[in-house]
């Protein structure tokens, strides 16, 4: 039953008064407007009810379905962060195996590098120990044939292999081995032939130079000699004999080298094969590269020459002039040594 029925129905008090009241119908206009405006008022109230209550439900489901996608999306972000969770402990043990391999790879980087060094060294160490053996055998052949063309070409194919090796640890050893070839270039070195030569001739001349003990008798008695000219007179012959006799007795002469005077016949042949055994050490020791002895018995033969010998005599003197030459060329004849570059290599070879 709406108000407009309610208002239509007579109350049990005015049933009597009906009458009275259609028959004065302007009053009763005001009640029912009031009832319908309050009739109006209540279904516009439950209109705005029914709307509240709509969109009420509309909010609800809204706020399920917000609450619902919000649970899907906190289950999605447990599921995303579990996934993270994998993810970064799968980054950690990869980046822990990608940290052991490279640290593997570092020590056999180290490795391999040391080993690099170690074969560079092996290597430089190989070519100072080559070079070092091959001047030395070089040297020695050039002792053995007094010349110095193989320790030339031990140096300049030492030059070439530095050169090639290309280490600047062995600059040293390639400057030593420039100044080495500069200076056995600019030396002068002596023809052994030619000194050998030069001894066989000595040699053959020795006995045909004038001995000084027999050059003072040959003196003396050129002396005697001149000392009996002819005489006429008895007396005078009688005096010359008496003064030859005297003479033969006691002779008075200058001496400059009385051990050269005193020489009897035997000592002289002893003498001379004395000194042709002095010419022939200094062959021997010049073939066997025996240089300080050489020089020695060269020395003392010349010595015995100028004690023994007649300086005035032609023999004499060409025989002192080509022993001189002879000494003179024994000064040359020793190669220079290489001395500089072999201490060079030592000096690498202990790593320096």
């Amino acid at each position: 039953m709406n108000a407009a029925e309610l208002s239509s129905e007579p109350l049990p008090g005015q049933a009597a008064a009906g009458p009275a009241l259609q028959a004065r119908p302007p009053a009763t206009t005001a009640p029912r407007v009031l009832v319908l405006f309050l009739a109006l008022l209540v279904v516009l109230a439950l209109a705005a009810v029914g709307l509240l209550w709509q969109k009420v439900g509309g909010m609800q489901e809204n706020l399920a379905r917000q609450s619902a996608d919000t649970q899907a999306r906190a289950m999605e972000a447990r599921a995303a962060a579990r996934e993270a969770q994998d993810l970064a402990r799968e980054t950690a043990a990869r980046q822990a195996v990608t940290d052991t391999k490279l640290g593997e790879a570092t020590l056999q980087r180290g490795q391999i590098d040391e080993l690099l060094a170690s074969l560079s060294r092996s290597r430089d160490e190989t070519l100072v120990v080559d070079l070092e053996s091959s001047l030395r055998l070089a040297q020695q052949q050039a002792q053995l044939t007094l010349t110095a063309e193989p320790l030339l070409a031990a140096l300049r194919t030492a030059d070439q292999r530095l050169e090639r090796a290309a280490q600047p640890r062995l600059e040293p050893v390639r400057r030593a081995v420039a100044r080495d070839t500069e200076a056995i270039r600019s030396t002068q070195i002596a023809d052994t032939q030619t000194i050998l030569e030069k001894l066989d001739d000595l040699v053959r001349q020795i006995d045909d130079v004038p001995m000084l003990n027999a050059v003072l008798a040959a003196n003396l008695a050129k002396g005697q000699v001149e000392a009996e000219p002819p005489s006429e007179q008895w007396w005078l012959r009688i005096w010359q004999l008496v003064r030859t006799e005297a003479a033969r007795l006691m002779r008075v002469s200058r001496i400059d080298q009385p051990e050269a005077a005193l020489l009897a016949p035997d000592q002289t042949y002893f003498l001379r094969e004395n000194l042709k055994l002095r010419l022939l050490n200094v062959r021997m020791g010049l073939l066997a590269r025996q240089f300080p002895s050489a020089r020695a018995d060269a020395a003392a033969a010349a010595f015995m020459l100028h004690r023994y010998f007649d300086p005035a005599a032609r023999r004499t003197q060409q025989f002192a002039n080509t022993l001189s030459e002879v000494q003179a060329q024994l000064k040359a004849v020793e190669l220079p040594r290489i001395d500089e570059t072999l201490s060079a290599l030592a000096t690498a070879a202990a790593g320096r």
